[in-house]
């Protein structure tokens, strides 16, 4: 079996984790298995949307701790080794939120460390009733640093903080208090409820979306005043779109849009 496995429903391509007997670590094979998909989504004109999803009883436990060991015997003492670990792991998510289409995460069980850190990232975020998150590499003397990061641009400071010091879990409820995730569902509606979404998002028009989603993260690193200038030019060159233009005709007119992207 495949460690990642793809499936496509018309527009919508899942991602499903595939090692549930380490809890979908995202080891070396793993992040490699991740980016060469994200790659090839990027070039896929045919999907609007992406779901990823974890095999088991978890989302994700975050990084092989065993694959991570065994990086100690180098004679560096593994620092090479963990360096390109992270590097890899980092290009890997920021290639989710550069991805054109819009990324659903589908946690349920755990999301601990990276794999809280790969819900972060993505998108968007339907959860399963009894989700626990998690950055609590600190009970272990490892201060989750790199999860930290998207940690800390989805919810407050303050309550980043405490997860991360305390390596306290968080329920799926306080994870949709805090802004980690969109919603919380029973278990057994956690596939509908999620593909109800994605099919939401796959019916707007692509290029606007597409366009949308870049200008979102953006904006978000700029001043307001450069932000409004940007996203000003971003909505001036939408508009010039032809599909832009049939669905503003589409809605006076009260009629379907007939959209050729």
């Amino acid at each position: 079996m495949p460690i990642l496995e793809r499936n496509d429903t018309g527009a919508i391509a899942h991602l499903t984790l595939n090692a549930p007997d380490r809890l979908n670590a995202l080891s070396d094979e793993m992040l490699a298995a991740l980016q060469a998909q994200l790659d090839a989504l990027e070039q896929d004109r045919s999907i609007r949307v992406v779901i990823l999803s974890g095999a088991g009883k978890a989302f994700c436990a975050g990084h092989d701790l065993k694959q991570m060991t065994q990086g100690r015997q180098a004679e560096d003492g593994g620092k090479a080794y963990f360096q390109d670990l992270f590097d890899r792991c980092a290009r890997m998510m920021m290639s989710i939120q550069s991805l054109p289409q819009p990324v659903i995460a589908r946690p349920h069980g755990i999301a601990t460390a990276a794999g809280c850190q790969l819900v972060a990232t993505c998108d968007l975020a339907v959860a399963a009733e009894g989700t626990r998150f998690g950055v609590n590499g600190v009970n272990i003397g490892l201060f989750c640093s790199t999860p930290m990061v998207a940690l800390s641009r989805n919810i407050p400071r303050k309550h980043a903080f405490e997860m991360l010091t305390t390596g306290d879990f968080i329920s799926a409820e306080r994870a949709a208090e805090l802004g980690l995730v969109n919603r919380v569902v029973p278990v057994d509606q956690l596939e509908q409820e999620t593909m109800a979404l994605a099919e939401k998002l796959a019916d707007k028009l692509g290029s606007a979306v597409k366009i949308g989603k870049q200008a979102f993260y953006q904006q978000a690193q700029m001043p307001l005043d450069q932000a409004y200038a940007y996203t000003a030019e971003v909505m001036a060159q939408n508009m010039l779109h032809r599909d832009t233009e049939e669905g503003i005709s589409a809605f006076i007119e009260k009629r379907p849009p007939n959209w050729r992207q």
